[in-house]
């Protein structure tokens, strides 16, 4: 996840990219998410956290995972 490190990501959601100087804004769950990835962390583990944090069901958390990482993908801030 090195292309996920290069980015600037503030605690408030806002994220900036510097090799396009984009900047873009996320929720909690982006954060969380963001955050996860950086550190290794699988996607169970990730869903796991997202249910534990928010009130939401498993199905939920995993569809917004796979939803927000191919948003990740799209915008090139993971392979």
């Amino acid at each position: 996840m090195s292309k996920l490190n290069s980015l600037a990501i503030s605690d408030n959601g806002f994220i900036f990219k510097p090799s396009t100087g984009e900047s873009f804004t996320t929720n909690e769950i982006g954060l969380l998410i963001i955050n996860f990835l950086k550190e290794g962390k699988s996607a169970d583990e990730v869903i796991n956290k997202i249910t534990e944090e928010f009130d939401v069901d498993a199905i939920s958390a995993g569809r917004d995972l796979y939803e927000y990482l191919d948003f990740l993908k799209r915008e090139k801030m993971i392979d």
